[in-house]
C-alpha cells in the first residue's frame, strides 16, 4: 500500500471487542425473545409467540449486527464510517464541525459530529472515551492526520478544532496528566445526567483560546 493510500484506525474500541460484544448482546436477545415469545404463546398460541418473539428479537438483532460491523478510518483526508451503511466525510472540504458529549454509563465520550459533501453526509466520531480515573484516546499519530486534515479545510471552526487536537497533542508529549488534557477537560465541562450535548461552536473558539 502505498503512503497515498495509507488507512489509519480511527477505531476507540477495536473491531474484535465489538464483535465479541455483539456476540454477548445478540445471545442475550435471543434468550429474552425466546422467553417473551414463550409466555405469549401461553395465552395466544404458537404463531402469536413466534410473532412476539420476533418483534422483541429482530430490531435489536439487527442493531447487534450493524455495530459488529462498524469501523471507521481516516485516508488522505477523509473520514470513513462503516456500519450499517457507509458514509465518508472530506475533512478539508466539510461544511460543518460541532462536538458533542455523550454521558453513557458512567463514561463520557468526546465526539466530533462532522458534516460535508456533495450528499450532506454526516458522521459522528469519537475522540477521546473517559472515566473519572482513566480514559482512552486515539492514537496520537491519527489525531495529528487529523490535525493536519482539518487545517487545511476551509471553514474557520475546521481550523479551531486542528487546535484543539494540537493542544491534546502538545499536553501528551508533555506527559500531562489525562485530567489537565484539553479534551478531558471539555469532557468534565459537560452537566451530569444528561445522555448527549453539543458545545457551542464560540465556547470551543473561548476554550481553545486559552490553551497554551
Amino acid at each position: 500500500m502505498s503512503s497515498a493510500d495509507e488507512r489509519f484506525s480511527l477505531d476507540l474500541v477495536p473491531p474484535t471487542v465489538l464483535r465479541r460484544r455483539a456476540l454477548a448482546v445478540g445471545i442475550a436477545v435471543v434468550v429474552v425473545a425466546a422467553a417473551v415469545g414463550g409466555l405469549v404463546g401461553l395465552v395466544a398460541g404458537r404463531l402469536g409467540g413466534l410473532i412476539a418473539a420476533a418483534v422483541i428479537g429482530l430490531p435489536l438483532l439487527y442493531v447487534a449486527f450493524t455495530e459488529s460491523r462498524r469501523t471507521s478510518w481516516l485516508s488522505e483526508g477523509v473520514v470513513h464510517v462503516r456500519g450499517a451503511r457507509s458514509r465518508s466525510v472530506d475533512l478539508r472540504r466539510l461544511e460543518q464541525i460541532e462536538l458533542l458529549i455523550a454521558d453513557v454509563r458512567g463514561k463520557r465520550v468526546v465526539m466530533f459530529v462532522i458534516s460535508g459533501g456533495p450528499k450532506g453526509q454526516r458522521v459522528n466520531l469519537p475522540v477521546a472515551n473517559y472515566t473519572i480515573n482513566a480514559g482512552l484516546e486515539l492514537d496520537i499519530v491519527v489525531l495529528r492526520k487529523l490535525a493536519d486534515a482539518l487545517a487545511t479545510g476551509e471553514t474557520a471552526h475546521g481550523l479551531v478544532f486542528a487546535e484543539l487536537l494540537v493542544a491534546q497533542l502538545r499536553a501528551v508529549a508533555k506527559d500531562v496528566p489525562m485530567g489537565g488534557r484539553p479534551l478531558y477537560r471539555l469532557a468534565s465541562l459537560a452537566v451530569s445526567g444528561r445522555l448527549a450535548q453539543r458545545m457551542h461552536p464560540d465556547a470551543i473558539t473561548q476554550f481553545v483560546a486559552t490553551l497554551d
